[in-house]
């Protein structure tokens, strides 16, 4: 397995994102299938997910999940769901240290954010109808009502399908393009495209968000990388970030 992870600063901002080797799922989930909504058995799903969360040192009891759901709602968090049900939205915010945020992804973009000075974390889930709908935006809005402020936010976004390879119809590119111009892209075989992280790393350079990093993986060429619109069937990526205490990022705090 290949979790890349690094940290950001000196002040413990952490960001994750996995490809799809190392787990125990059986085709055509092989192998680190982290999505639970996808038609994998679930006992493989808690498996990967524990694999990849203890890869990078966290409490796999202490990873946010959301139930996606394209749109732009946002929901602020303190701790994990435990029992109660996953609510549907595609971000989560924390201003908790040690409470890593997940986001799933086969083609979506998953966008990493935090302001380690404030001590607030964001992921977001910016398919093609979340990035129109503005969650990247909602997210960072978010994150500002718990201190954080734009200029001091980190974003990474992590694999997703490139603008090369991101065919849709011309009136729907026409549609993408008229909220977010940057959207706006063509296939490498000259037919009309949509380029959801430029659209993302778009709004955030308009929200003020300087420090911007993407992946630059398509996860349609990729594969180590699922991919919904190659394959139909299959697993789901993740994308983690979390704020690191001095004591270790998945200890309970005192």
């Amino acid at each position: 397995m290949t979790v890349g992870h690094d940290a950001i600063d000196e002040n413990g901002a952490r960001f994750a994102f996995t490809d799809r080797w190392g787990g125990v799922s059986a085709v055509p989930y092989e192998e680190l299938n982290l999505g639970g909504a996808v038609g994998d058995d679930p006992a493989a799903v808690t498996a990967n997910r524990a694999i990849a969360a203890k890869s990078l040192g966290l409490d796999p009891a202490r990873v946010v999940w959301m139930n996606q759901v394209h749109g732009r709602d946002v929901a602020v968090v303190e701790g994990p769901w435990g029992e109660g049900p996953v609510p549907s939205v595609d971000a989560v915010v924390t201003a908790r240290p040690g409470l890593a945020l997940a986001v799933l992804t086969a083609d979506c973009v998953p966008v990493l954010l935090a302001d380690p000075v404030a001590g607030v974390a964001g992921a977001a889930h910016a398919g093609r109808p979340g990035m129109v709908a503005g969650v990247v935006p909602a997210t960072v809005a978010a994150m500002v009502a718990l201190g954080a402020r734009p200029e001091r936010i980190t974003a990474r976004t992590g694999p997703s399908v490139c603008g090369g390879c991101y065919e849709v119809p011309d009136t729907m590119r026409s549609e993408v393009a008229a909220v977010e111009p940057a959207a706006r892209a063509t296939t490498r075989r000259g037919t009309p495209a949509v380029d959801v992280a430029a659209g993302v790393h778009a709004q955030l350079a308009r929200l003020g968000v300087t420090d911007r990093q993407d992946a630059g993986v398509c996860t349609l060429e990729s594969a180590d990388h699922f991919s919904y619109r190659r394959d139909r069937t299959t697993g789901r990526l993740a994308g983690y970030v979390w704020i690191e205490r001095p004591d270790g990022p998945g200890r309970e705090e005192t």
